[in-house]
Protein backbone atom coordinates (compact mmCIF):
# COMPACT_ATOMS: atom_id res chain seq x y z
CA UNK A 1 0.00 0.00 0.00
CA UNK A 2 1.09 3.33 -0.61
CA UNK A 3 2.25 6.06 1.64
CA UNK A 4 0.00 9.00 1.79
CA UNK A 5 0.85 11.53 -0.47
CA UNK A 6 3.02 14.49 1.39
CA UNK A 7 0.66 17.34 1.05
CA UNK A 8 2.03 19.99 3.88
CA UNK A 9 2.06 22.23 1.64
CA UNK A 10 -2.16 22.24 0.85
CA UNK A 11 -2.61 24.59 3.85
CA UNK A 12 0.77 27.39 3.55
CA UNK A 13 -0.56 28.00 0.08
CA UNK A 14 -3.76 28.72 0.77
CA UNK A 15 -5.66 31.79 0.70
CA UNK A 16 -6.45 32.37 4.53
CA UNK A 17 -2.85 31.24 5.12
CA UNK A 18 -1.60 34.09 3.07
CA UNK A 19 -4.04 36.36 5.02
CA UNK A 20 -2.01 35.73 8.28
CA UNK A 21 0.53 38.04 5.83
CA UNK A 22 -1.43 40.63 4.73
CA UNK A 23 -0.85 43.25 6.64
CA UNK A 24 2.50 45.79 6.98
CA UNK A 25 3.27 43.72 10.12
CA UNK A 26 2.96 40.41 8.37
CA UNK A 27 5.25 42.21 4.88
CA UNK A 28 8.01 42.64 7.60
CA UNK A 29 8.23 39.05 8.57
CA UNK A 30 7.98 37.85 5.25
CA UNK A 31 11.05 40.59 4.52
CA UNK A 32 12.57 39.51 7.35
CA UNK A 33 12.97 36.04 5.58
CA UNK A 34 13.63 37.26 2.33
CA UNK A 35 16.46 38.84 3.72
CA UNK A 36 17.59 36.28 5.87
CA UNK A 37 17.21 33.33 2.60
CA UNK A 38 19.54 35.69 0.13
CA UNK A 39 22.14 36.22 2.56
CA UNK A 40 22.69 32.68 3.03
CA UNK A 41 22.98 31.96 -0.65
CA UNK A 42 25.47 35.05 -1.03
CA UNK A 43 28.06 32.72 -2.19
CA UNK A 44 25.86 31.25 -4.95
CA UNK A 45 24.90 34.11 -7.19
CA UNK A 46 22.64 33.10 -10.74
CA UNK A 47 22.54 29.59 -8.83
CA UNK A 48 19.84 27.24 -9.79
CA UNK A 49 17.13 26.98 -6.80
CA UNK A 50 14.01 24.18 -6.19
CA UNK A 51 11.26 25.17 -3.40
CA UNK A 52 9.96 23.21 -2.07
CA UNK A 53 6.17 23.48 -0.94
CA UNK A 54 6.96 27.08 -2.33
CA UNK A 55 3.51 27.51 -4.24
CA UNK A 56 2.95 30.23 -1.04
CA UNK A 57 5.02 32.64 -3.40
CA UNK A 58 6.65 34.19 0.43
CA UNK A 59 10.61 33.55 -1.52
CA UNK A 60 10.57 32.26 -4.93
CA UNK A 61 9.94 35.60 -7.02
CA UNK A 62 12.48 37.12 -4.53
CA UNK A 63 14.72 34.52 -5.68
CA UNK A 64 14.37 35.23 -8.97
CA UNK A 65 14.59 38.94 -9.00
CA UNK A 66 18.10 38.32 -7.76
CA UNK A 67 18.87 36.00 -10.47
CA UNK A 68 18.84 32.61 -9.42
CA UNK A 69 16.76 29.83 -12.26
CA UNK A 70 13.94 28.48 -9.62
CA UNK A 71 11.43 25.93 -9.63
CA UNK A 72 9.30 25.25 -7.02
CA UNK A 73 8.01 22.17 -6.46
CA UNK A 74 4.08 21.82 -5.18
CA UNK A 75 2.20 19.02 -4.10
CA UNK A 76 -1.13 20.30 -6.38
CA UNK A 77 -1.48 22.95 -8.96
CA UNK A 78 -4.28 24.29 -7.01
CA UNK A 79 -1.38 25.47 -4.35
CA UNK A 80 -0.15 28.16 -6.87
CA UNK A 81 -1.02 31.10 -4.71
CA UNK A 82 -2.01 34.15 -5.97
CA UNK A 83 1.44 35.38 -5.27
CA UNK A 84 2.99 32.96 -7.16
CA UNK A 85 1.06 33.13 -10.37
CA UNK A 86 2.80 36.22 -11.91
CA UNK A 87 6.03 34.94 -11.81
CA UNK A 88 4.65 31.54 -13.34
CA UNK A 89 2.70 33.66 -15.92
CA UNK A 90 5.96 35.32 -16.86
CA UNK A 91 8.06 32.00 -17.10
CA UNK A 92 10.08 33.67 -14.33
CA UNK A 93 9.54 30.60 -12.10
CA UNK A 94 8.77 26.69 -13.19
CA UNK A 95 6.15 25.14 -11.79
CA UNK A 96 6.54 21.44 -11.12
CA UNK A 97 3.82 19.00 -8.71
CA UNK A 98 4.12 15.47 -7.23
CA UNK A 99 5.29 14.06 -3.95
CA UNK A 100 7.22 16.47 -1.98
CA UNK A 101 9.76 13.45 -0.78
CA UNK A 102 10.37 12.66 -4.37
CA UNK A 103 10.83 15.80 -6.28
CA UNK A 104 11.57 14.64 -10.20
CA UNK A 105 14.75 15.67 -10.54
CA UNK A 106 18.14 13.74 -10.94
CA UNK A 107 20.67 13.75 -7.57
CA UNK A 108 22.59 16.89 -7.12
CA UNK A 109 20.72 18.51 -10.20
CA UNK A 110 19.96 21.84 -8.73
CA UNK A 111 22.52 24.13 -6.59
CA UNK A 112 19.97 24.72 -3.68
CA UNK A 113 16.74 23.40 -2.54
CA UNK A 114 14.80 25.71 -0.01
CA UNK A 115 11.70 24.86 2.19
CA UNK A 116 9.79 26.67 4.20
CA UNK A 117 6.73 26.56 6.22
CA UNK A 118 6.63 22.21 5.85
CA UNK A 119 8.97 20.22 8.03
CA UNK A 120 6.64 21.69 11.17
CA UNK A 121 3.69 19.82 9.08
CA UNK A 122 5.16 17.06 7.50
CA UNK A 123 3.41 13.55 7.28
CA UNK A 124 6.64 11.82 6.99
CA UNK A 125 9.23 14.26 7.90
CA UNK A 126 12.82 11.83 7.49
CA UNK A 127 11.16 10.89 4.19
CA UNK A 128 10.89 14.82 3.18
CA UNK A 129 14.16 15.55 4.76
CA UNK A 130 15.75 12.75 2.17
CA UNK A 131 13.78 14.02 -0.75
CA UNK A 132 15.13 17.90 0.41
CA UNK A 133 18.84 16.25 0.18
CA UNK A 134 18.94 13.88 -2.99
CA UNK A 135 18.30 16.59 -5.57
CA UNK A 136 20.78 19.55 -3.48
CA UNK A 137 24.05 19.68 -5.17
CA UNK A 138 25.65 22.45 -2.64
CA UNK A 139 22.90 23.32 0.27
CA UNK A 140 19.45 22.69 1.65
CA UNK A 141 17.65 25.74 3.33
CA UNK A 142 14.96 25.27 5.23
CA UNK A 143 13.02 26.93 8.83
CA UNK A 144 11.94 25.10 11.77
CA UNK A 145 10.50 26.03 15.19
CA UNK A 146 13.25 25.11 17.54
CA UNK A 147 12.51 24.48 21.16
CA UNK A 148 14.80 27.07 22.27
CA UNK A 149 12.17 29.51 22.19
CA UNK A 150 9.21 30.41 23.71
CA UNK A 151 7.79 27.70 21.59
CA UNK A 152 8.87 25.23 24.68
CA UNK A 153 5.76 26.23 26.19
CA UNK A 154 3.68 26.16 22.66
CA UNK A 155 0.89 23.98 23.58
CA UNK A 156 0.38 25.96 26.65
CA UNK A 157 0.04 29.28 24.68
CA UNK A 158 -1.83 27.69 21.72
CA UNK A 159 -5.51 28.73 23.22
CA UNK A 160 -4.03 32.49 23.32
CA UNK A 161 -2.43 32.07 20.10
CA UNK A 162 -5.08 30.99 18.27
CA UNK A 163 -7.11 34.21 19.53
CA UNK A 164 -4.67 36.23 17.51
CA UNK A 165 -3.96 33.64 14.72
CA UNK A 166 -7.58 32.53 14.10
CA UNK A 167 -6.48 29.89 11.52
CA UNK A 168 -3.62 28.85 13.69
CA UNK A 169 -2.80 24.63 13.93
CA UNK A 170 -0.48 22.80 15.86
CA UNK A 171 3.22 22.59 14.54
CA UNK A 172 6.51 20.40 15.19
CA UNK A 173 8.58 21.90 17.73
CA UNK A 174 11.73 20.61 17.11
CA UNK A 175 15.61 20.80 18.97
CA UNK A 176 18.57 22.00 16.62
CA UNK A 177 20.12 18.78 17.32
CA UNK A 178 17.10 16.56 16.09
CA UNK A 179 16.91 18.74 12.72
CA UNK A 180 20.92 18.21 12.50
CA UNK A 181 20.31 14.62 12.53
CA UNK A 182 18.33 14.06 9.94
CA UNK A 183 20.49 15.89 7.80
CA UNK A 184 23.21 14.06 9.18
CA UNK A 185 21.47 10.75 8.04
CA UNK A 186 21.85 12.08 3.99
CA UNK A 187 25.26 13.83 4.02
CA UNK A 188 24.52 16.66 4.86
CA UNK A 189 25.93 19.34 8.06
CA UNK A 190 25.14 22.20 9.53
CA UNK A 191 27.04 25.28 7.69
CA UNK A 192 24.94 28.39 9.45
CA UNK A 193 21.76 28.89 11.76
CA UNK A 194 19.67 32.10 11.45
CA UNK A 195 16.83 32.60 14.38
CA UNK A 196 14.40 35.20 12.67
CA UNK A 197 12.77 36.28 15.89
CA UNK A 198 13.03 36.43 19.69
CA UNK A 199 9.48 37.27 20.71
CA UNK A 200 6.75 35.09 19.37
CA UNK A 201 5.57 35.90 15.75
CA UNK A 202 1.72 36.18 17.57
CA UNK A 203 2.87 38.75 19.67
CA UNK A 204 3.81 40.93 16.49
CA UNK A 205 0.97 40.15 15.08
CA UNK A 206 -1.06 41.18 18.26
CA UNK A 207 0.89 44.65 18.20
CA UNK A 208 0.46 45.73 14.71
CA UNK A 209 3.11 47.86 15.03
CA UNK A 210 6.17 46.82 12.26
CA UNK A 211 8.10 49.88 14.16
CA UNK A 212 7.56 48.34 17.61
CA UNK A 213 8.49 44.88 16.12
CA UNK A 214 11.83 46.46 14.63
CA UNK A 215 12.63 47.80 17.93
CA UNK A 216 11.90 44.87 20.22
CA UNK A 217 13.63 42.68 18.26
CA UNK A 218 16.82 44.58 17.60
CA UNK A 219 16.56 44.91 21.31
CA UNK A 220 16.65 41.20 22.24
CA UNK A 221 19.81 40.99 19.04
CA UNK A 222 21.67 43.73 20.98
CA UNK A 223 21.18 41.28 24.45
CA UNK A 224 22.21 38.53 22.40
CA UNK A 225 18.61 36.90 23.02
CA UNK A 226 17.64 36.33 19.37
CA UNK A 227 20.86 34.26 18.61
CA UNK A 228 20.15 32.00 21.58
CA UNK A 229 16.57 32.09 21.63
CA UNK A 230 15.00 33.05 18.08
CA UNK A 231 12.94 31.13 15.95
CA UNK A 232 11.71 29.77 13.29
CA UNK A 233 15.14 29.26 12.56
CA UNK A 234 16.58 28.92 9.30
CA UNK A 235 19.42 26.83 8.49
CA UNK A 236 21.78 26.09 5.58
CA UNK A 237 22.88 22.48 5.20
CA UNK A 238 25.54 22.08 2.98
CA UNK A 239 26.61 18.38 1.17
CA UNK A 240 29.49 17.15 2.78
Amino acid sequence: MNAPLEDADVETASDGYAKRFDSPTGEWMLAVQRGITIDLLRDLPSASVLDVGGGHGQIAPALADRGHRVAVLASSPATAAGALRPSLESGRVQFLTGDLRNPPLEPKSVDAVVSYRLLAHARDLPGLVAGLCRPARVTVIVDYATTRSFNAAADFFFAAKKQVERNTRPFLVMSDTQVASLFRQNGFHIRERRPQFFWPMALHRALQSPGLSRGLEAAASVLGLKALFGSPVIARFDRD
